[in-house]
């Protein structure tokens, strides 16, 4: 008889080799193939919208590949590489001298000397960043102290939005170091309020006391351009394919920042109705962006920007759908629970809000949610790791902690908070990464 735990590595491999080769027939479905590890060029898929397939396939491979590793190697190694990962400094390295930026207009490679010289660096310094970077595949060595950019190293360049998504985590560190400071301090231990962050309690010690929401116009920019970013990282726009937009009539996005939702949904539905809601700043930076990106939505009359708080305030009344995309996370449960009480006070009887955020996976997952809370597609295979062993959720649940004393729920979290504002789940969208979740007015 095989024994147990070498049946499991045999099911992970298996898991391996079938969504690898998924994977791969997704690529070669484009035409172009299976893009190099030291491409130069992005691949067609690389930014897509509808991508579901691939992602659900790499959701697979990068938990079964992880999992696999863990039971073969011995532990003492495992726990190891759990710290020993400074591939966060290296990126910020690039980041913040943009040598994505100067490799981009050099493609077949730039001597170190003469990258040194365009950053201002010390050239043996550069040399051991982008060595570190480039084992995994972000910039290559074309030969002996010459580098070139990757498709990966491409996404660093300083104007992109995932660039801006990255930059915004640099202090993150500094707030994780004094995460365990922050849980035996008898202010700030056992508190979920807002400013009792460890955020907060890291500047503190610096002498510095400012609120995460206010910026000045540099910060609001990288700000709002960190979250296209990590719409494109999470492949937020997945939603736009697979939840039924036709059959609406009238979207609220609540919370909308400069549109990384509403205007790729206007652009593939133009006879939407759409209302934008946040801030007034926030929304003054909407209209430059839709004026740059969308001005053909604008000049349809479809699209309103109408001021809103909605801790204080309810959005416009009785719209079709009020959506809400990494909102909710933002906030600890009273606070959540304000934001969705004000929406049910202007929901019509047919009204959906849709909560777009990720969701926690336990393995011991609280009464009232069972198996058929969920089809077959949202569990993963047998022998693998919680949440298809995707890291994900659960360290965006500890940006959520360290930044706003927010975090990433579980699905029954999620059903608690909304049946408090009369709020009952009736449909649940897999997007890998993120789910949308949508809710009605809950019948007596």
């Amino acid at each position: 008889m095989t024994e147990p735990n070498q049946v499991k590595v045999q099911v992970l491999l298996d898991i391996i080799n079938s969504s690898a080769h998924q994977a791969i027939a997704e690529y070669n479905k484009t035409g172009h193939g299976v893009p190099g590890i030291d491409a130069g060029t992005l691949h067609p898929l690389d930014f897509a919208t509808d991508t579901l397939a691939l992602r659900k396939a790499i959701r697979l491979l990068e938990g079964a590949c992880e999992q696999l590793n863990t039971i073969l190697a011995p532990p003492q190694h495992t726990a190891y590489n759990f710290v020993n990962n400074y591939n966060w400094a290296c990126i910020d390295v690039a980041l913040q001298s943009r040598i994505a930026d100067v490799l981009d207009k050099h493609p077949q490679g730039l001597s170190v000397d003469a990258l040194a010289n365009a950053v201002d660096l010390d050239k043996a310094k550069i040399a051991r960043v982008l060595r570190v970077l480039a084992l995994r595949g972000c910039f290559k060595e074309v030969k002996r102290d010459v580098f070139a950019n990757t498709r990966l190293s491409l996404v660093l360049k300083s104007k992109t939005n995932v660039a801006a998504y990255i930059q915004r985590h640099r202090d993150f560190a500094k707030y994780a170091a004094v995460l365990y400071e922050t849980m035996i301090d008898q202010e700030f231990g056992r508190s979920s309020e807002v400013d009792k962050t460890p955020r907060a309690f890291a500047l503190r010690k610096e002498g510095k006391d400012d609120n995460f929401w206010e910026m000045d116009d540099e910060a609001r920019d990288i700000f709002h351009r960190s979250m296209a970013g990590y719409s494109e990282i999470q492949s937020c726009s997945a939603v736009l394919h697979y939840y039924p937009w036709d059959n609406v009539s009238s979207v609220v996005d609540v919370g909308s920042g400069t549109g990384a939702m509403s205007i790729p949904l206007a652009k593939m539905f133009p006879n939407l109705r759409i209302t934008n809601q946040d801030l007034p700043e926030a929304l003054e930076l909407s209209r430059n962006t839709w004026e740059k990106n969308a001005p053909e939505a604008l000049l349809g009359g479809h699209i309103d920007f109408v001021p809103l708080n909605f801790l204080e305030e309810s959005p416009v009344v009785g719209k079709d759908v009020y959506y809400m995309r990494s909102i909710i996370h933002d906030w600890p449960d009273n606070e959540s629970m304000v934001i969705l009480h004000n929406i049910r006070k202007v929901m019509g009887p047919n009204s959906r809000v849709l909560i777009h955020e990720c969701v926690l996976l336990r393995t011991f997952e609280e009464p009232g949610v069972g198996a058929n809370e969920f089809s077959k597609d949202h569990e993963a295979p047998e022998h693998t790791l919680l949440n298809f062993g995707s890291h994900t959720p659960h360290h965006l649940d500890m940006v959520m902690w360290l930044c706003f004393n927010g975090k990433e729920r579980t699905l029954n979290e999620i059903k608690i908070i909304a049946a408090s504002a009369g709020l009952a789940l009736t449909q649940i969208y897999d997007l890998v990464g993120t789910m949308l979740l949508e809710f009605k007015i809950a019948q007596d």
